[in-house]
């Protein structure tokens, strides 16, 4: 707790000044002031919840110290941002949390470095809330504090950047139930998504049946967060006058699939994967006990998952943007 109180020390005057400049701004130039104001109670709730729900963590033993104070840094800028990308971080730390410690003692049989709790260290936060972290700062920069609908023929910019965090969100969540979920349930030699073969499972790039319906899960669940983020911040005259909102669910689906399998082919081509005649388990350093399976010592997981969610949130709008229902 010494820490979270030196980084609320740090936050709050930080964000009392944003919301002093953001009121004054706007008292004194009113609609044309670059930011808008941010209520008391919306200022209050971000400063406040985070920290509730890092703490919480961190007492579940989901996140470690280092992991929790920097979730608190992601959790205040999204909650800043808006409501939808608040919510599209908790239904995936959530979700796949709880994936993270599905048949745990299966797990612990497979994975080499399997974590009790499935504890996120600080760099696997950053490693999946980096780039939408990133994409929130550029919405606050173009959006002014203000929560706004998609709808790509009013607000081009704001949509694209929304749909992006939305699907990187989406390409973690599905990566994690696809592995977490597919390892334990999917099939005890499941393929390689490059050659089709039949490899151990623990490979990095193996894929599934189990594993791909379960990244759709994992991505319907992040759609579903961000919708209901829309719900709380807009009235029902809003969604009557913009695009259809709810084909976030359904694009949230699509990016889980299409991230899981952008995951899959990169850990196929660039993580070494061995099988360890000793252990009986897949590992990623080679020995004198080691067969090859597939992949180059290139890449690490966490480096996958970066580059996996930075390519699904550039894929992604495009996407959306070509197949989105218009305003009848």
């Amino acid at each position: 707790m010494i820490l979270f109180g030196a980084l609320l020390s740090v936050v709050v005057p930080l964000s009392l000044l944003v919301w002093a400049v953001s009121l004054l701004g706007f008292t004194y130039l009113g609609s044309e002031a670059p930011i808008y104001p941010i209520s008391p109670g919306r200022w209050l709730l971000t400063v406040t919840l985070p920290l509730f729900l890092a703490t919480n963590g961190l007492r579940k033993k989901s996140v470690t110290s280092g992991g929790a104070i920097l979730g608190y840094i992601v959790g205040f800028i999204m909650l800043m941002a808006s409501y939808s990308f608040f919510m599209a971080l908790l239904a995936f730390f959530y979700t796949a949390s709880k994936a993270t410690t599905f048949k745990a003692e299966m797990k612990k049989k497979i994975e080499t470095d399997y974590k009790e709790g499935g504890q996120r260290d600080w760099l696997q936060v950053v490693c999946n809330a980096g780039i939408p972290m990133s994409l929130a700062i550029i919405y606050l920069i173009d959006s002014g504090f203000r929560d706004l609908p998609l709808d790509f023929s009013r607000r081009y910019d704001t949509t694209w950047t929304a749909l992006a965090l939305m699907s990187s969100f989406a390409c973690c969540c599905g990566d994690t139930w696809s592995s977490e979920i597919g390892s334990v349930m999917g099939s005890k030699t499941p393929r390689l998504i490059t050659t089709l073969s039949k490899v151990p499972v623990g490979t990095n790039g193996a894929i599934s049946t189990v594993g791909i319906l379960s990244s759709i899960v994992g991505g319907f669940m992040v759609g579903c967060g961000f919708y209901i983020g829309l719900l709380i911040s807009f009235s029902s005259p809003v969604f009557k006058t913009s695009t259809p909102q709810w084909p976030v669910i359904f694009f949230a689906a699509i990016a889980g699939l299409v991230g899981s399998l952008i995951d899959s082919l990169l850990g196929a081509l660039f993580q070494y994967s061995a099988y360890d005649q000793r252990t009986h388990r897949v590992v990623s350093v080679a020995s004198t006990t080691t067969e090859h399976i597939s992949g180059w010592p290139i890449l690490d997981g966490n480096g996958v998952n970066v580059l996996s969610s930075l390519l699904t949130s550039m894929i992604m709008p495009g996407i959306c943007f070509a197949w989105w229902p218009v305003l009848v």
